[in-house]
C-alpha cells in the first residue's frame, strides 16, 4: 500500500468519525450508555430480564414503564417548542386528568365496569384537549407569549384539580383502570405500549406527511410562513391541543399506576423533566428543527438517571442536581462552538500524516 493510499484511508476514517461525533444523537446516546454501564457495574444483574407469569420484569422493563408518562408529555412539548413556544401547564393538565377520571369512577355505582372506565377516560381526555385548545387560543389568536399563556393554566390548573377532588386524595378500586398503568399485554407494560404507540403515530404524521415541515417552517420564521401560505395560527393551535391531549393521557397513566388522584403532587415538575428531555434530544428552544428520536433518548436518560440515583442509594432530593449535571454535559457537547472545536481538532489530526508524507 502506497503512502498516499494509507493517508487517504486515515483521512476517510477521521472524516467518518468526525461525522459520527457531530451527529445530534451521538452524545445523548453516549450519556445513556454511560448510565447503563454505571448501573451494570454497581449491580451486575441490572440489565437482566426475567419472565414471571408470562410477563417481563427487570430494570429495563421498569425504565420502559416509568418513561411512558414523561414520553407522552415530552412529545407534545417537542412539537410546541418546535414552533418557538413552551407549555408550562402540562403538569397541571396531568393533575386535572387524574382528578376528573378518578372522581367520575369513584362516583359511579359500578367502578369496575369497563364502560365506566372508558367514559371516565374519554371525559378526562376531552377536557385536557380543550385545555390545550385554550392555550393555543391565547397564543395564536390573542397573541399572548406562550410562557405567560401557559403559566396561567399552570397556576390555576392545580386549583381546578383541587376543586374537582374537593381537596382530598381520591382513591378507587377498578381493575380495568388499573390495567392502563400496571397491566401487561404480550408480556410488556401496557403504559409503555401506549406511549410507544403514540410516539410511532406522531413520528409517522410529522415525518411521512407535511405536518412536520409545516411545524418547522412556523418555528423558523412565522411571518415568512404566513406569506408562503402556511396557516401558522392553525399549526400553533394544533400543537398546543396535542400537548394538552398527550398530557391528559400521561395523567391517566400516572393516576392508574397509584389508583389515586393527588391534585398537589400528580405531575409535579413533569414540565421541567419534559423540557430537559427535549433539550437533551437536540431540539432547539429557538424553534425550527426538532427530533422526536432525540426526545425519546432524552426521556430514557432522565428516567434511567432517576432509577440510578435510587439504586445507588442517594437521597431522591439530590436527583435534580444529577439531572442538572447531565443536562449541562450533554448540551455543552451539543453546542455549535464545542462541535466546531472538536471538528477542527479532528481535521488537524487528519492533516498531520499528510504533512509528514509531504
Amino acid at each position: 500500500m502506497s503512502p498516499t493510499t494509507g493517508t487517504r484511508s486515515r483521512t476517510d476514517y477521521s472524516g467518518g468519525l468526525s461525522r459520527v461525533v457531530r451527529h445530534p444523537l451521538f452524545w445523548p446516546l453516549v450519556a445513556l450508555a454511560v448510565l447503563l454501564l454505571a448501573n451494570t457495574v454497581h449491580s451486575p444483574d441490572f440489565l437482566a430480564i426475567s419472565v414471571l407469569d408470562g410477563h417481563l420484569f427487570g430494570a429495563p422493563i421498569d425504565i420502559l414503564r416509568n418513561s411512558a408518562p414523561l414520553l407522552l408529555v415530552a412529545l407534545g412539548m417537542t412539537l410546541v417548542i418546535a414552533t418557538r413556544g413552551i407549555d408550562l401547564s402540562v403538569g397541571a393538565t396531568v393533575a386535572i386528568a387524574g382528578a376528573v377520571s378518578l372522581s367520575f369512577i369513584a362516583s359511579s355505582p359500578n367502578p369496575g365496569a369497563v364502560s365506566t372506565v372508558l367514559v371516565a377516560m374519554g371525559i378526562a381526555l376531552l377536557l385536557c384537549l380543550f385545555l390545550g385548545v385554550w392555550n393555543g387560543f391565547l397564543v395564536s389568536v390573542v397573541g399572548i407569549q406562550p410562557i405567560i399563556a401557559t403559566l396561567i393554566l399552570m397556576t390555576a390548573g392545580r386549583g381546578i384539580a383541587m376543586l374537582i377532588t374537593e381537596g382530598q386524595i381520591t382513591t378507587v378500586t377498578s381493575a380495568p383502570f388499573k390495567t392502563l398503568g400496571s397491566g401487561f399485554w404480550l408480556g410488556l407494560p401496557v403504559a409503555a405500549l401506549v406511549a410507544l404507540g403514540v410516539y410511532a403515530l406522531v413520528a409517522a404524521l410529522t415525518r411521512r406527511t407535511a405536518l412536520g415541515m409545516l411545524v418547522e417552517s412556523v418555528g423558523i420564521n412565522p411571518s415568512a410562513s404566513r406569506l408562503a401560505g402556511v396557516k401558522a395560527r392553525t399549526i400553533v393551535w394544533t400543537v398546543f391541543a396535542l400537548s394538552g391531549l398527550f398530557s391528559g393521557l400521561a395523567g391517566l397513566i400516572l393516576a392508574s399506576n397509584v389508583m389515586a388522584a393527588d391534585a398537589n403532587n400528580a405531575g409535579l415538575f413533569i414540565e421541567l423533566d419534559a423540557i430537559l428531555a427535549v433539550v437533551i434530544g437536540g431540539t432547539s428552544l429557538q424553534g425550527g428543527k426538532f427530533s422526536l428520536s432525540g426526545t425519546l433518548v432524552g426521556v430514557f436518560i432522565i428516567t434511567t438517571l432517576t432509577l440510578t440515583v435510587t439504586i445507588v442509594g442517594v437521597s431522591p432530593l439530590v436527583t435534580p442536581l444529577f439531572k442538572a449535571v447531565v443536562v449541562i454535559a450533554v448540551t455543552l457537547l451539543q453546542s455549535p462552538v464545542v462541535r466546531e472545536k472538536l471538528a477542527a481538532r479532528s481535521r488537524r489530526r487528519a492533516a498531520r500524516p499528510e504533512e509528514v508524507a509531504a
